[in-house]
């Protein structure tokens, strides 16, 4: 890229700080770094929502010379695998809806990692704990062994994601739109607390490989809270994939690096951790392709909502949830009497995810049941206006459904939540009407721990999302070269054919609910977006206790315990955090206006921007 360093003086100018209402851009570049945080961000020309103003900062500099939302979206991808590396990158994959004002349409891509072609249906099984007695052998323990391991990668398919975006919708290059993450790469950011905070949680994990341990713990500790991070091996990979695209990283000698780390881990002599290793092969690699995919649709209360199809499953269960609840009048409600009926919705279509949702090249998926509109009115028979139902609730029946009530019930499911709480997700907008709804993923916070090395990213151990024990009627078991049940929920709505908001969110299953929560919260109770993405956060996925915020409990338990609901407080089972989700979203407003909404304390605050605070 030899018109880089050119360009960096013009950057730097063109991204002089303005702060008007609110909105906040700045500069993104040379020796200006950018740090600080703005929640909500409201302007003209195109705007961005993600957890880092570095990321929001790089989407609108493209934005700015002209590219348009997918531009900027893969620009921010790539500079949130420089800034939020335990959440995102090239290791890891995730799904892309688009938006586009040329045609009215909303597109998908499936960048869902697959497991390898080797890939054995005992692969989580520990070999030292199969005797004549126990044939079966037990499941490695999911945290730290299982998670930290070889055989949790799955074949990455962000990069692929990123080129298959720009080609069908983009309108720079490769080389043009990653230019911005490798200036911060090359130049650093300023470590904040979360950052430090990530690394340390990871410590044990990151301490069981040389790599990883020499790139985020140098001297044996985490970085420190205000000094400059680097990660010069990355801009290295990054300068690759500009110069050969994606060939660059599915072939040759990366991908013959990336599947000899995953195959001989570079543990440390120190490490009691098992390490299991893994199947991923240069044919896996050269064999993956993202997929061009239909999204899902519903209507609710006049607006249609459009998400992402299995692999993921969080089209169909916040599709499933919003028919549930379309033919009650939530407005009408006390706010208690709404969440209930929230909470509930959402235990049906969880019910329903785990019994018949996988990826649908190994599963007869019924997603056009799923998202019918009679199923879903059929299942709100279910709901009890006064009285939560015992959980977990059985699945409904798929195969005969009418709409009316009573509504039949089909055989339970045996699920078990394994999908971690870390990933990432970004909205973005052009001046054009153009809307890209992204999330993406390493799985866990730090993925499987492994870093490629002297490559700069961490392998994702996407593949813990399968169950951990084979069941030939599971639809999200085990099989070589299938796409894990994703919860990822990018959603895109629109209201008489035209944008009204897109919105998504990090949190394994929970994305699902605080995807589903944040539209109630706008829709039903007429909250601002900035409002409905800050309330307070609870997410039933078919258990008997309510997963909930503190803050959520202490303004709502008194109220719901009359229902029967009971609730236990969130929090990550690898760190200590409480929070639920990091949504972003951008709401379209008249005259070409946008409300750019970010999180204002979790995670840190994110950072919400516009190209232009005013006309």
């Amino acid at each position: 890229m030899p018109h880089l360093k050119s360009r960096v003086a013009a950057v730097t100018t063109a991204l002089a700080m303005s702060v008007t209402a609110g909105a906040v851009t700045t500069p993104a570049f040379a020796d200006e770094r950018v740090t600080e945080k703005t929640a909500t961000a409201t302007g003209y020309g195109g705007a961005v929502s993600t957890v880092d103003p570095e990321a929001s900062a790089a989407a609108i500099d493209i934005l700015r010379r002209g590219g348009n939302a997918a531009d900027a979206a893969v620009a921010a991808a790539a500079t949130l695998g420089v800034t939020e590396p335990y959440s995102a990158g090239v290791g890891g994959g995730g799904y892309f809806l688009f938006y586009s004002a040329r045609t009215g349409r909303v597109s998908t891509i499936d960048g869902r990692e697959t497991a390898p072609a080797a890939m054995p249906h005992d692969a989580f099984i520990d070999p030292a704990t199969i005797t004549p007695k126990n044939p079966a052998g037990k499941p490695y323990n999911f945290t730290p062994e299982l998670v930290t391991s070889g055989v949790s990668v799955g074949v990455p398919g962000t990069p692929a994601t990123w080129e298959r975006a720009l080609d069908r919708w983009g309108t720079k290059d490769l080389d043009d739109v990653l230019e911005p993450a490798i200036e911060v790469a090359d130049r650093g950011f300023v470590v904040d607390g979360t950052f430090r905070q990530q690394t340390l949680d990871n410590k044990l994990r990151f301490q069981a490989f040389t790599s990883t341990s020499k790139l985020f713990l140098p001297g044996g500790d985490a970085p420190a809270v205000g000094s400059i991070f680097k990660n010069p091996d990355l801009a290295a990979t990054y300068r690759l994939l500009a110069d050969k695209g994606t060939r660059g990283f599915y072939h040759g000698a990366l991908a013959k690096e990336i599947a000899s780390t995953v195959q001989a881990p570079p543990k440390t002599k120190t490490t009691k951790l098992p390490v299991p290793v893994g199947h991923l092969t240069t044919a896996d690699l050269a064999k993956y392709r993202a997929l061009n995919q239909s999204p899902t649709h519903v209507e609710y209360r006049g607006f249609d909502v459009y998400g992402m199809a299995p692999s993921s499953s969080g089209g169909t269960t916040v599709g499933e949830a919003l028919n549930i609840l379309e033919p009650f009048n939530l407005s009408g409600m006390s706010r208690p009497g709404a969440l209930h009926h929230y909470l509930e919705a959402s235990a049906l279509a969880f019910a329903d995810r785990g019994k018949y949702v996988g990826d649908p090249a190994f599963v007869d998926v019924p997603t056009n049941a799923l998202t019918d509109p009679l199923f879903g009115k059929e299942r709100s028979c279910k709901i009890d206006p006064k009285h939560a139902a015992m959980k977990p609730v059985a699945p409904g029946d798929v195969a005969n459904y009418d709409g009316a009530c009573p509504a039949a019930a089909a055989a339970p499911a045996s699920e078990k939540d394994t999908e971690n709480i870390s990933t990432t997700n970004m909205t973005v907008a052009d001046k054009w009407g153009n809307v890209v709804e992204y999330t993406l993923t390493i799985e866990q916070t730090g993925g499987s721990g492994i870093v490629v090395p002297g490559r700069g990213f961490l392998l994702n151990n996407e593949l813990t999302d399968f169950s951990t024990v084979y069941d030939p009627k599971d639809p999200n078991r085990i099989e070589p070269g299938k796409r894990p049940r994703s919860s990822m929920s990018p959603t895109i709505i629109l209201e008489d054919g035209e944008p009204f908001l897109a919105l998504g969110s990090p949190g394994g299953s929970t994305i699902i609910t605080t995807v589903l929560q944040t539209i109630l919260n706008r829709v039903d109770l007429g909250m601002n977006i900035s409002a409905a993405i800050a309330a307070p956060r609870a997410a039933q996925r078919n258990a008997a206790k309510v997963t909930a915020e503190p803050a959520f409990i202490k303004t709502y338990e008194s109220q719901l315990k009359p229902f029967g609901h009971e609730f236990t407080p969130s929090g990550d089972a690898f760190t200590s955090a409480a929070e639920i989700g990091a949504a972003t979203a951008i709401e379209f407003k008249s005259g070409g206006r946008m409300v750019a909404a970010a999180e204002p304390v979790r995670r840190g605050g994110g950072s919400a921007m516009v190209v232009k605070p005013a006309r």
